[in-house]
């Protein structure tokens, strides 16, 4: 393990080196001066807009997010709110209009609508996240990770205290889910507070040896007020093992008495993002009905506070529902949904119907509606530019950026829009896909063909910015990049979800390969003996499968990268943390149905291993341990096969820190450049 770490500084100054000299026209050094707008919301009085900025400060290897405001009517200049060395985030107006809350520090500020006049609101020892105000004005809502046993922020602090300098860091761990993503969850908790809006000690509200919101569960902020301010809505899981159940359920509480209530134990799957209706005689939330299934449909559903009852407002929608918001008179819903790589923007009435397409050329996420009811905020990206704030009016007319922060930038990089490409996959089933070109790109010329397989693998690739697989770096690094969404990407209707489970490299496989031959016989300019593939977590799984399996008269791909992807199901399931997530999709643990553990795992074929192949992982990666990535290097030695290895030991499932990602992207490309771009590559028989 030492000479992997002790390698990394290493390459990093070989990379540079390496990268210098090579003919890219949009680099990972490029992606890293974008700056990144998101989470927009606007004023009570409807006239301004506050949103953030993150700027990746390369030196303390981190990106550094501040708040800023502008005119919801658009022209008016940025005007920065806060400053300096630490992140300011979830910037979040007071009902009056006068303040606003945010986080910096681990801990609530609030200043007033100009950004003078900051001041402190908690001081708790375990930091704070997601501030919510309440409809009166006078309390915060937030969330923060606690001892559960303990009582007060006193006792917080030194059991913090205790733990930070003790000299032994053994873990005794007595339940699942004890770690999570990328950190250990075996002693805190997170759970609700509230504190007045003047400062003040916190209130904790949820109590006990359990997460609210699920930590495994949540969606976003998970918890609300009622409009009189007397009631909170939250987020728990009842059920006692955690790591395989998706039953998050929402509770109310009355703040006065304590007293509380669950809404929604009728429904085994996940309840999430509570929200009271303006009149307070209805919570709408999001629900999935199928216990244990993560990627069942996301429905829209009403409480009705009175009769204890729910009833779905999107029967019939066959997409996955994600941002919600209601208009304030009360008669309309706003929400987005994914759909073909794009999230536009739909309206039902308040009683339910068909959802009715407002804007569809839009990747829209935050979405956010004025007070008078006229206008929608949120941002948007798309593969070729990253996010902007956009404003509309709510008849879906009127489309038009409030900011332009990247304009100048991108305007410099040529980037070419993504091509929507569709194809037939398995069992006749039509299968869409994007393509990347170069900024350069010329038809009379031959370019490699770069596949990339993405993760999930109930996700898909949309027409949206990415910072982590950017196609665009790839595309201008010389490549022609293929984008698929086969069988189990989410936009195309539950059933096409549905149908990978089970089955991960059955018709997911033939969708892929189809589509890689499809774009081969209808694209003269790409060069069917140069063909790469890349992919993270399942789509690292997929890299793992094809190189068992790189016969296909289809296509045969010359090198291949794996990051993060799973390599041995039966050694996954003892490792991740969301059992629920092996057992739905493999109908079982390892040890009652090992036949298909056995059948689907790509280490059942290292007998067929010889395609070069990068390996990359990161070692707090607990979704996708590090193990699996080295028991494929392992194999990959052994067989001779030439290999690399990149490991980060600060990183988990994602590589995120700016110098980590910058030598991430270099050694991928150079690894691909050696195979793809280079004439006669030279392939080591083994690396020691």
């Amino acid at each position: 393990m030492k000479r992997v770490v002790l390698f990394v500084p290493v390459l990093l100054l070989v990379l540079t080196s390496l990268a210098a000299g090579q003919s890219r026209t949009y680099t990972v050094d490029d992606l890293l001066k974008v700056r990144r707008v998101g989470d927009p919301r606007i004023s009570p009085d409807g006239r301004r807009v506050a949103f953030t900025i993150g700027d990746v400060n390369f030196t303390a290897n981190r990106v550094v997010t501040q708040i800023y405001v502008t005119s919801i009517d658009g022209g008016d200049e940025l005007k920065r709110l806060t400053s300096g060395e630490s992140s300011s985030t979830a910037p979040r107006w007071s009902p009056d209009g006068k303040k606003i809350a945010f986080t910096t520090g681990g801990q609530i500020w609030v200043m007033d609508h100009d950004g003078d006049n900051k001041e402190q609101v908690t001081k708790i020892s375990t930091g704070v996240a997601n501030p919510v105000w309440s409809p009166d004005g006078k309390w915060i809502a937030f969330t923060s990770d606690v001892y559960p046993d303990c009582n007060n922020d006193d006792c917080n602090k030194k059991r913090g205290e205790q733990a930070e300098s003790s000299k032994v860091k053994g873990r005794l761990v007595t339940r699942l889910l004890y770690k999570h993503w990328d950190e250990w969850r075996d002693v805190k908790r997170t759970h609700v507070f509230v504190v007045s809006s003047n400062g003040g000690t916190a209130r904790q509200i949820t109590t006990g040896d359990w997460d609210s919101p699920p930590y495994a569960a949540s969606t976003g902020v998970d918890y609300a007020f009622s409009p009189d301010s007397t009631e909170i809505a939250f987020l728990r899981n009842p059920d006692k093992v955690e790591a395989i159940s998706t039953n998050s359920d929402i509770y109310t509480m009355n703040l006065a008495s304590g007293a509380t209530k669950n809404i929604t134990e009728r429904n085994r799957g996940y309840d999430a993002a509570p929200i009271y209706t303006r009149d307070g005689k209805q919570i709408l939330y999001r629900s999935q009905a199928t216990a244990g299934f993560e990627a069942d449909r996301w429905r829209l559903m009403a409480y009705n506070r009175a009769t204890g009852t729910s009833v779905e407002l999107t029967k019939g929608f066959d997409l996955q529902v994600e941002g919600v918001v209601l208009s304030p008179d009360g008669n309309s819903i706003y929400l987005t949904a994914n759909d073909r790589g794009k999230e536009p923007i739909y309206t039902i009435p308040i009683g339910g119907g068909v959802p009715r397409k407002l804007v569809n050329n839009v990747f829209a996420t935050n979405l956010q509606i004025s007070s008078d009811g006229r206008k929608l905020v949120f941002a948007s990206s798309s593969i070729a530019a990253p996010a902007e704030i956009y404003v509309m009016n709510t008849n879906g007319s009127g489309l038009k950026a409030l900011t332009t922060v990247n304009a100048e930038l991108m305007a410099r990089a040529k980037l070419r829009p993504a091509e929507e490409v569709e194809w037939t996959g398995a069992m006749g089933r039509k299968i869409h896909g994007f393509i990347v070109k170069p900024n350069d790109f010329d038809p009379n010329k031959r370019y490699p063909l770069l596949v990339l397989i993405h993760g999930g693998p109930q996700s898909a690739w949309n027409d949206s910015w990415s910072y982590r697989w950017n196609p665009e770096v790839f595309a201008n690094a010389g490549y022609v990049v293929f984008a698929p969404n086969p069988r189990g990407s989410t936009g195309y209707g539950q059933q096409f979800v549905n149908e990978i489970s089970g089955d991960w490299a059955g018709k997911v496989y033939v969708d892929l390969m189809n589509g890689v031959a499809d774009v081969l016989r209808r694209n003269s300019f790409i060069d069917r003996n140069r063909i790469g593939a890349s992919g993270a977590s399942y789509g690292g799984y997929m890299v793992n499968w094809i190189l068992g399996h790189n016969n296909d008269p289809r296509a045969r791909f010359k090198t291949l990268v794996s990051h993060a992807g799973v390599y041995n199901l039966e050694s996954m399931y003892g490792t991740t943390e969301e059992l629920w997530f092996p057992e739905w999709e493999f109908k079982g643990p390892a040890w009652s149905n090992p036949a298909m553990y056995s059948r689907w795992s790509p280490h059942k074929s290292a007998q067929n291993f010889n395609t070069p192949t990068l390996v990359t992982h990161g070692e707090l990666d607990f979704r996708v341990p590090v193990s699996e990535g080295m028991q494929l290097f392992t194999a990959l030695q052994r067989k001779g096969i030439d290999s690399k290895m990149l490991i980060f030991p600060d990183e988990g499932h994602w590589i995120l820190k700016p110098q980590n990602s910058q030598l991430w992207f270099n050694t991928v490309l150079d690894w691909l450049e050696k195979y793809l771009q280079s004439p006669n590559p030279q392939s080591s028989s083994r690396a020691h």
